[in-house]
């Protein structure tokens, strides 16, 4: 349940379409949910503005529709990361309107119909074998309600396609930046825009990259101040991070 959900539940029992008992039905599982092999955290999307969300390997295929059962009677977005084509089809079947992106290997539900904010998040990788990380990023922001713009394949080892870019690096409210190989990329745009630059190490790359150990250490190693790490391969949590910034601040106050 988000904010908008437990507001306008709220403005039903005022106007009297709901009842006092039915209201507190729907809400006696805040905080959390224990369903027996998970405990949803179903008081996520009033504190931290997005809702849980499901990553699934580890996970069976029954158990992820469960989380998704519970998760759909609360109400919001639902996104599931590292999702296979064999855990859609399961999904799917059940909810037919749920989304999947392949290259992410994520499934998206009750996605908003647009961004809901200004602005926009550019996502740039230094190869092609970058994108399925970028792309996790990118579902990630666009289900938070973000507009997003990409600028793929555009690495140190041909700056010149990276310059031609250089309207969306400037305009953009954050920059998320996924490269592996030596990860140098993230310095370069880093040394060219005024907006926070959030690095992506990819575990792509020969031998000596380590599995993407060598472009974390030069990400964390940058010479441009305006550049935060995240850790290999992790789209998602670059998403999110940028989701975060581009967003206007929440307005809930701290508990007295």
């Amino acid at each position: 349940m988000n904010a908008d959900h437990l507001k306008t539940l709220l403005n039903d029992v005022h106007a009297g379409r709901v009842s006092v008992p039915d209201a507190l039905e729907r809400i006696k599982h805040l905080p959390f949910e224990d369903i027996g092999y998970a405990r949803l955290d179903n008081h996520r999307g009033l504190r931290c503005g997005f809702p849980e969300v499901i990553f699934c390997p580890g996970k069976t295929i029954a158990q992820i529709v469960g989380i998704m059962e519970r998760m759909v009677a609360n109400g919001g977005p639902i996104l599931a990361t590292r999702a296979s084509a064999e855990i859609y089809q399961a999904v799917v079947q059940k909810w037919p309107a749920a989304g999947y992106n392949e290259s992410a290997r994520a499934i998206t539900l009750n996605a908003p119909p647009g961004p809901q904010y200004d602005g926009y998040i550019l996502i740039v990788t230094g190869g092609t074998s970058d994108i399925p990380v970028a792309e996790e990023a990118r579902v990630t922001a666009e289900i938070m309600g973000n507009r997003v713009k990409t600028v793929y394949d555009a690495g140190v080892a041909g700056i010149h396609r990276l310059l031609k870019s250089h309207d969306e690096i400037f305009d953009a409210n954050v920059i998320v930046v996924v490269a592996g190989m030596e990860g140098a990329l993230a310095s370069v745009v880093g040394g060219l825009a005024s907006r926070p630059v959030i690095a992506v190490p990819t575990s792509v790359g020969y031998g000596a990259s380590f599995g993407g150990l060598a472009p974390l250490l030069t990400m964390l190693n940058s010479c441009a101040a305006g550049v935060s790490v995240v850790n290999i391969d992790n789209g998602f949590g670059a998403g999110y991070i940028a989701a975060l910034i581009n967003r206007p601040p929440m307005t809930n106050q701290k508990p007295s």
